[in-house]
């Protein structure tokens, strides 16, 4: 069967090749790949800066952001052929942590977890795959395509979940929530900020484009100014870009009680000039809390799950804009203007 592979560590090392079908060891659940979503970790994995092989071996199968169709399962398992399906992305590590031996592993404490299509374990981005059925979460059979969203979704889910959590050490009534960037994790951020009511406010670069009027059309609105007034009105912070400078200028900002998520990873080294010491001093004196966050566990994916199908189908696939057959894998990778979220398709 047909699979996108790379060498990680290597510029330039990726292609689509012939590789085994999956054994049966990977998970007793056989998935058909429908689609392939595409992000900056991807383009990190494909330009050498990051990821690892599965033990033993130089090349891995891309991809973390998966929909397939399940072809065979087992009796007790939930699933049936036919349901469309999203894998989840991470596996608990083997010793266990305490967090993965309660399925928290996307809070791993110890880091010897993995990852399919980013560590040690091969991605979806095969004909075929398998899983095993707790690490598999259906998608509404109605989102059709548009179930590729599931990963990047969860980890709005995941975001939105904790900021609740943390919420809820006080009387909390939120109503106001700003998120930092227009991409397809600030859009989904927004999306879930107003499936709970909230007057979202979403800050970007952008002035032209399908972004802005996609923000609109969730009832959000759409800015291009300073953060520095929207932060002082927010109850919410979700930043999504991981701009240094953006992340400070918030947290400098930002009204009392506020919490802050950062999902962003900045890229690093470049130095801004801070004053810590007032930064600490604010943050202290108003209670306010600033946290990260990163993958999501089977809690998080039923979530995104929910969240996904009570969504428009007719926004979300303005957010899925383009999809590109495997076999130009590389147009998909290679970023354009009008780009919200490039797919790759391997079936349908």
């Amino acid at each position: 069967m047909r699979a996108l592979t790379v060498q990680p560590g290597v510029a330039n090392s990726a292609r689509v090749e012939d590789v085994p079908e999956p054994p049966a060891a990977n998970g007793s659940v056989l998935v058909q790949a429908l689609a392939l979503g595409v992000c900056g970790t991807d383009l990190e994995i494909t330009s050498g800066a990051y990821g690892w092989a599965p033990p033993g071996r130089d090349r891995l199968v891309l991809g973390h952001e998966s929909l397939g169709r399940v072809l065979e399962a087992p009796a007790d398992s939930g699933l049936a052929p036919g349901d469309l399906i999203a894998g989840i992305v991470r596996m608990p590590d083997p010793v266990p942590c305490p967090n993965c031996a309660v399925g928290e592993w996307d809070m791993c404490r110890n880091g010897r977890y993995t990852e399919h299509g980013i560590k040690e374990i091969d991605g979806f981005a095969s004909e075929r795959w398998r899983v095993w059925p707790h690490h598999a979460v259906k998608v509404a059979p109605h989102l059709g395509h548009l179930g590729v969203l599931m990963e990047p979704a969860s980890v709005l889910a995941k975001a939105w979940d904790h900021v609740e959590r943390i919420g809820r050490r006080a009387v909390w009534q939120p109503k106001t929530c700003l998120v930092t960037g227009a991409g397809p994790i600030g859009l989904l951020a927004a999306l879930m900020g107003r499936q709970r009511g909230l007057e979202v406010h979403v800050l970007d670069r952008i002035t032209d484009g399908p972004k802005p009027q996609l923000v609109k059309d969730l009832g959000a609105e759409y800015h291009t100014g300073p953060a520095k007034d929207l932060a002082a009105t927010a109850d919410v912070v979700i930043e999504c870009t991981g701009v240094g400078q953006l992340v400070f200028d918030l947290l400098g900002n930002s009204p009392p009680g506020c919490v802050t998520c950062l999902t962003g990873i900045s890229s690093g080294g470049r130095a801004i000039p801070a004053d810590f010491g007032t930064l600490n001093k604010s943050m202290v004196l108003e209670n306010d809390v600033v946290f990260g966050s990163v993958n999501a566990n089977r809690r998080h994916y039923e979530l995104a799950a929910e969240a996904l199908a009570k969504a428009d189908p007719g926004w979300l696939g303005r957010v899925v804009n383009r999809r590109v057959p495997l076999a130009d894998w590389r147009d998909a990778l290679t970023r354009r203007p009008d780009d919200v979220k490039p797919v790759i398709t391997l079936g349908e």
